[in-house]
């Protein structure tokens, strides 16, 4: 399962969210040329995302896996492909919204998260860590692949690559291997033999005793934050660095380098999380962001920018493994869709305001520095108050 959740990822986050900075600037100058409009387009797909996300959380937690996953390929499938034949932004925001938007989260984060976590308990963290490096793998060769197919063919072409990618090879192997639980063929999780042997399993919880957890409300403006900030960075990178100059080959090679070290980090914090305060992981991983975007606002050469970008990548991988190990830990396998459903939403209060601030803020200066400024502040503030959560990720999940 873990193999399966690693190829997924990689499709349905890694082909979109690290694809798109490549695309940017050619999609810009075909619907108007501004920074800001083509950032609202991902930020309209995450929205859609978060809307329908408690909705999946919960059809992941009652129905079989395989049928939401495979609703979802279909359907990012079919938008990427419609994409290609977007006439207006209008059109273009609109297939983002309606096909992205659902395909992303009925077979992307929220499903393979929910897949791992029925399989794995003991070994949660390190699983998650493993299957998620799947999103950076994408990222280490998604930019050069995207990269080549703008240049050569354009930008619609590339989507339609995509969309045919999606269809003929994701379906089939979701509806082939996908199962919801290892006690559906007789295994337990971590492979083990002995239920004794097993942290016992929680209870489904209500809507109202998960919403009325301190450590829910923590993680939603925790994991908010550091996905606004980081959201925004990987999708201005690439236009940062060609506004500096650089080819869009060689800024292409700096996104994938980022990506790169983000599986690093997704295999250690994977490892981390499973033995050490969850606070201390997680500040680990802000400093890390912290020291590279530093180094990316104040540096003037190629090298320089290079190195704080795989130290922001390095600490960007770890959170989402720590996501998904930390709401198992606190909320248990049969709450696992629904909580993390249900975070959603709020997140994306946060979340999705950082790629298009960002956008808006160089339509209006000229200059990204304002905003990650801004984003320097945000780090500060998710380190101060991730003190306040209290959860054992090695007890009863």
């Amino acid at each position: 399962m873990v193999a399966v959740a690693f190829l997924v990822d990689f499709i349905a986050v890694g082909f979109f969210f690290y694809s798109y900075g490549v695309f940017f600037k050619a999609i810009a100058v075909e619907f108007g040329d501004s920074r800001f409009g083509v950032a609202i387009g991902i930020t309209l797909t995450q929205s859609v995302g978060a809307v329908l996300a408690p909705f999946i959380g919960r059809a992941l937690d009652r129905y079989p896996l395989k049928r939401i996953m495979a609703a979802g390929a279909v359907s990012m499938g079919l938008g990427f492909s419609l994409l290609s034949l977007a006439e207006t932004a209008m059109h273009f925001y609109l297939i983002l919204s309606i096909f992205i938007g659902f395909g992303a989260g009925a077979m992307g984060q929220l499903a393979t998260s929910k897949l791992v976590s029925n399989w794995f308990v003991l070994k949660r963290g390190m699983a998650l860590g493993i299957a998620a490096t799947g999103i950076s793998a994408s990222g280490v060769l998604m930019p050069a692949v995207s990269a080549y197919l703008v240049t050569d063919f354009g930008w619609r072409q590339g989507f339609l690559v995509y969309g045919l990618i999606t269809l003929v090879l994701v379906v089939p192997l979701v509806l082939r291997y996908v199962i919801s639980r290892p006690e559906e063929i007789g295994q337990l999780p971590d492979g083990e033999t002995e239920i004794a042997r097993l942290p016992s399993t929680k209870a489904p919880l209500k809507t109202a005793e998960f919403l009325a957890d301190r450590n829910f409300w923590i993680l939603v403006v925790v994991i908010g934050l550091l996905f606004c900030v980081q959201g925004a960075t990987l999708i201005h990178m690439v236009p940062q660095l060609t506004d500096r100059g650089y080819s869009l080959l060689s800024a292409s090679l700096i996104a994938s380098c980022t990506a790169a070290f983000g599986i690093m980090g997704k295999l250690i914090y994977g490892i981390l999380i499973d033995r050490w305060d969850v606070r201390h992981a997680i500040w680990l991983a802000i400093v890390f962001q912290l020291c590279g975007q530093i180094i990316m606002l104040l540096t003037t050469s190629y090298t320089s920018f290079l190195i704080g970008a795989c130290l922001f990548g390095f600490g960007m991988g770890g959170i989402v493994p720590m996501q998904g190990a930390i709401v198992g830990a606190a909320f248990g396998r049969a709450s696992f869709g629904r909580v993390l459903g249900a975070m959603r939403p709020p997140m994306a209060i946060l979340h999705l305001t950082g790629t298009p601030f960002a956008g808006w803020v160089y339509d209006k200066t000229g200059s990204y520095q304002i905003a990650f400024l801004t984003f320097i502040l945000l780090y500060f503030i998710a380190a101060i108050i991730i003190t306040g959560l209290k959860v054992n990720t090695k007890s009863s999940r």
